[in-house]
This record gives C-alpha cells, sequence and structure tokens, in this order.
C-alpha cells in the first residue's frame, strides 16, 4: 500500500513509519513539526519509499499520487501545562487537528477509496466511573474544564470519522490509545515516564502530582504499534468501530516513580506537588476487543519495555 501517515514525527507516528516501512509500504509522513521532531525520521531520509512533507493538516491537504491508507496521528498529547508541548500550552491547535485535521484526512481517504485509521485516546473516557474500560463507557468528560480541549477534539473526531463510515461508506478504523512509553519520547513531554526518567538521570527528585494513588497501564511503543497494524490489516464488519489497545496491568503512579528510582539508581527521594485539576484518578483498558478482534494483547513486560526507553534518554544526555 501507499499510506499516508500524519503526526508522523512524533513518537508513536514515528515507530509506526518503521513498522509500515518493514512490512513493504510505501509511505508519506506529513507533520508541522510542533510537537514532532524530525530526528525521529533522520534514519530514513533518502529511501525510494518514503516522502516527508512539512505540512499542518488543519488546512487543506493535497498529497500526489494515489493513496491506499490513511492514518491520521497528528497531534499534541501531553496533558502536562507546564510542557510547551502540551495541550494546555496549545489549545487551538489541538481543537483544530482533532476537527478540521480530521476533516481534511477523511476527505482524502473519502477521495481515494482509502481505508482511514483514526488515532484517538483513553481521554475519551475522562475521568472514568466505569473500571475497567471498555469501549461500550460513553464516557465522564467535563467539556468545558482544563483538558477539554484534547478531550473533546478526539470525541468529535471520532464522531465525524463514523459519519464517515455510515453515510459515505468509508473504511475506517478507531484506536483508543492508552498510555505508552518508549524510545523517542520527548524529554520535555510532561508525561509521566519521560519525567520521571528525566529526573532520575539527573539525580533529583521524581515530582508526583498529588498522592500518587492515581492509577495508569503503561504499554510499549512496539506492542502498540503491533495493535496498529493489525486494526489496520484486520477485515470485517467489526472493525470500524472503537477498539482500545493499552496494556490492562494496571499500577498507580507513585509506584511507578519509585521502580524508576530503583532502575537507575536514583537516590534522591519523591517530591509531591498539589494534584493537576481533573486529573483522571483511573486508567485501565478492557482489551476484550481487541484480544477477539485482533488476536492482540502486549507482551513486552515493564521491566524490559523501561530499559529500553532509559538506554535512549541516556543517549539524549
Amino acid at each position: 500500500m501507499r499510506v499516508l501517515l500524519t503526526g508522523g514525527a512524533g513518537f508513536i507516528g514515528s515507530h509506526l513509519c518503521d513498522r509500515l516501512l518493514a512490512d513493504g509500504h510505501r509511505v508519506v509522513v506529513i507533520d508541522n513539526l510542533v510537537t514532532g521532531q524530525i530526528r525521529n525520521l533522520a534514519h530514513l531520509a533518502g529511501r525510494d519509499d518514503f516522502l516527508f512533507l512539512r505540512h499542518d493538516v488543519s488546512n487543506f491537504i493535497f498529497v500526489p499520487g494515489e493513496v491506499d491508507a490513511v492514518l491520521h496521528f497528528a497531534s499534541p498529547a501531553s496533558p502536562n501545562p507546564r510542557s510547551p508541548f502540551g495541550y494546555p500550552q496549545l489549545p487551538i491547535p489541538t481543537l483544530k487537528v482533532g476537527a478540521l485535521g480530521t476533516h481534511h484526512t477523511l476527505g482524502v481517504a473519502r477521495a481515494q477509496g482509502a481505508r482511514y485509521l483514526l488515532a484517538s485516546t483513553s481521554e475519551i473516557y475522562g475521568d472514568p466511573q466505569v473500571h475497567p474500560q471498555s469501549e461500550s463507557y460513553v464516557g465522564h468528560v467535563d467539556p468545558i474544564g482544563p483538558r477539554s480541549v484534547y478531550d473533546e477534539a478526539k470525541r468529535f473526531a471520532e464522531a465525524m470519522t463514523m459519519a464517515y463510515h455510515r453515510y459515505h461508506g468509508l473504511d475506517t478504523r478507531i484506536a483508543r490509545i492508552f498510555n505508552t512509553y518508549g524510545p523517542r519520547m520527548r524529554s520535555d513531554d510532561g508525561r509521566a515516564v519521560p519525567n520521571f526518567l528525566t529526573q532520575a538521570l539527573a539525580g533529583e527528585p521524581l515530582t508526583v502530582y498529588g498522592t500518587g494513588d492515581q492509577t495508569r497501564s503503561f504499554c510499549y511503543v512496539d506492542d502498540l504499534v503491533d495493535g496498529l497494524v493489525r486494526l489496520l490489516y484486520a477485515e470485517g464488519s467489526d472493525v470500524h468501530g472503537p477498539v482500545n489497545l493499552g496494556n490492562p496491568e494496571e499500577m498507580t503512579v507513585l509506584a511507578l516513580a519509585q521502580r524508576i528510582n530503583r532502575l537507575t539508581g536514583n537516590r534522591a527521594p519523591i517530591r509531591f506537588d498539589p494534584a493537576e485539576p481533573h486529573d483522571p484518578q483511573q486508567r485501565q483498558p478492557d482489551i476484550t476487543r481487541a484480544r477477539d478482534l485482533l488476536g492482540w494483547g502486549p507482551t513486552t513486560d515493564l521491566e524490559t519495555g523501561l530499559n529500553r526507553t532509559l538506554e535512549y534518554f541516556r543517549s539524549l544526555r
């Protein structure tokens, strides 16, 4: 296939690009590099089966040649208001890429008769009142809260994707991605794993917001990418609705911080800062649908994944 991938210079997007190329596809990446990094794609320069276009998909998209699949991964994704690359600092671009970017990429897919895969998020579920979260849960989201620009952008993106499927017959896929980590995360991203690793490598206290009792589930990027391509390749009438992709093994943020301190040998203590407003207290995917539909589940244990990520962060120093 010839695949159009938006947000391909980002953390997940660049790994997905590598996998698609390894599977024999040609890839066109569109990224405006607001949160993505060109170094994530530097190793692909000069390849005949790879093309990079610097462009904001919130504006009209033109891609020369045929396209067989469109994968929309462009968006800021960090909730940390202290990160210059978090969606609290980029509220309008986040809303625009979720709305206009989704509209434009769906338009390309419709015009080309291409398969479409939307990168959605566990933030669809907000601060959930159901645990673990399955795709049938409609969520608990504040539409005007501090996290709403990302939550509502993705909820709108899902609604528009399903509208194109129902009314235009577009062949769609929706991946609800839970917390993912691995090499190529930005060290200044503001999320838990890069924050903790950066602080631990500097011998600094690890910053935990609130009590640290809030839970997350961490999926290694290679496992996630495997789930994404299985979803892209899947056939049948059941693949068009949302599919949770993440690791169902739940742990507290405090336990993660303590584990990273042990892994790095950092002797600095944990520092507790005030909790972030509207920070979800639980995150755990029900991946029954992914197991049944795709035969997928994560296989990389946390220790192995963190060691690989730690090696990458050491290389940045």
